[in-house]
């Protein structure tokens, strides 16, 4: 009696294996030579890659999703905030960091609310280790 639902399983599965093997994928099989892959690829240069990705922001208010503030890392984040002062002179009140969506470089931006007379948000894009921005967003300053 045991034996019974193992023997229908094993039926089953006996039945569907060469449904199954049909559906396999190529799977080590070369989908083009490496002539045409070599083709397919950008014949720009990164650098000039992100050199027209950052004409292309530039056209945006920085620190929007469209022209992030680029800074390397979560560290890059705060200095860039620490530096940041209002209008007046003042520190603003910074909120906590929200992901924002894909920004104008291709990876998530963050964003903090920040709060001087009037309450905004600046949003960041923290995969730029060699970036030091020296830019502040509109109606706000950097100390050095």
């Amino acid at each position: 009696m045991r034996s019974l639902p193992l023997i229908a399983a094993c039926l089953v599965i006996s039945t569907a294996a060469p449904a199954l093997a049909q559906q396999q994928p190529r799977l080590g099989q070369r989908t083009g030579s490496p002539e045409q892959m070599v083709a397919r690829m950008s014949p720009v240069s990164p650098e000039e890659e992100m050199r027209a990705l950052v004409a292309a922001a530039d056209a945006h208010p920085l620190g929007t999703l469209e022209n992030p503030v680029r800074v390397g890392g979560p560290d890059g984040e705060r200095a860039y905030l620490a530096r940041l002062r209002c209008a007046d002179g003042t520190a603003p009140r910074i909120g906590a960091r929200r992901e924002a969506g894909v920004g104008a470089f291709g990876s998530v931006a963050g964003a903090y609310e920040v709060a001087c007379a009037a309450a905004g948000r600046i949003v960041f894009d923290m995969y730029h280790e060699e970036h030091v921005e020296t830019r502040a967003p509109a109606g706000f300053t950097l100390q050095p």
